[in-house]
């Protein structure tokens, strides 16, 4: 389908009637051009997307980002897509280390913490509802205090940044790193003094891994920080992103969790390791979330 032919927004196929906004992560679709992976979510009926700063889609170190970003936010609204901004790339900084450098870095975490800052200024100028980021893993040789250390003192300017921005930056617990789960986030809440625009990214399935509390329960407890959700299926102890139905996740009840608080951002599909059958997933996806969502107060569906 060309840029020509693509269908706007009236022609969507209709949404369930639910208070929760999906979307799908573009790290799930890193084989198409981001223009096609945009057409594509609008054309399935996603209210927007979660967007994975890579060098395949909106590339955060190419030249005239302003520029691209820019054009990036006139596609957005032609296609009526919301937009939160991600920064998990593998390789996006070194081609060597996945994910690295970490802001946990000996010494080269400035880098991410750079990569941080242009991320809020990207979805400043896209009118994103937050920036995701992560803690990293700690380094060999490092002790916890330490990295709890550098931590604070990489997010602090990039709190400077959101702050001064008005986007919230929202932190992911994520099993393996420093930062790996909801007592971690309100860890680093504490040591930073509970910043305005500190917010938390609650993955659905790392709930389902690793917390005691099952992931209805962690939506509630998460629900005054809530920024950014992302959401797929998993089984307990095993940090597998699956495709919904494939895990152990009680879905109604986690979306029933999720309407009922003041969250209005995106729920966003998170399947980076499905690419290779992104438009697939993307398709099944929003059916599943829309039959296991509740319905609005009044509906009759």
């Amino acid at each position: 389908m060309t840029s020509a032919t693509r269908p706007r927004t009236g022609d969507r196929r209709p949404t369930t009637p639910t208070s929760l906004h999906f979307g799908y992560g573009t790290n799930g679709l890193a084989d198409l051009r981001l223009d096609d992976a945009l057409a594509l979510l609008a054309d399935l009926g996603y209210d927007g997307v979660g967007l994975t700063l890579d060098h395949m889609h909106l590339d955060p170190l190419a030249p005239d980002l302003a520029a691209r970003t820019r054009r990036l936010a006139h596609r957005l609204a032609a296609l009526d897509l919301e937009v939160t901004v991600e920064t998990g790339a593998r390789y996006v900084l070194d081609p060597r280390r996945k994910h690295g450098p970490s802001l946990l870095d000996p010494d080269d975490r400035a880098r991410r913490a750079d990569l941080l800052i242009r991320a809020v200024q990207v979805a400043a100028d896209l009118g994103a509802h937050a920036v995701h980021c992560f803690s990293g893993t700690l380094p060999p040789g490092t002790d916890e205090d330490t990295a709890w250390d550098r931590l604070t003192g990489s997010l602090t300017p990039v709190l400077e940044a959101a702050t001064a921005a008005g986007i919230p930056l929202a932190v992911e617990p994520e099993p393996g790193h420093l930062l790996a789960t909801l007592a971690d986030f309100h860890h680093l809440r504490d040591l930073l003094g509970d910043p305005a625009h500190l917010g938390l990214t609650l993955d659905i399935g790392h709930c389902q891994c690793l917390e005691p509390l099952s992931p209805a329960e962690c939506v509630r407890a998460a629900a005054p920080w809530l920024r950014h959700v992302q959401i797929e299926d998993m089984r307990r102890g095993r940090h597998e992103h699956l495709p919904f139905g494939d895990g152990e996740i009680d879905f109604p009840a986690v979306l029933a969790a999720l309407a009922a608080t003041s969250y209005r951002g995106l729920t966003v599909v998170e399947l980076p390791r499905h690419s290779h059958a992104g438009p697939h997933f993307a398709e099944i996806s929003l059916p599943f979330l829309q039959t296991a969502a509740p319905a609005t107060e009044g509906s009759s569906a």
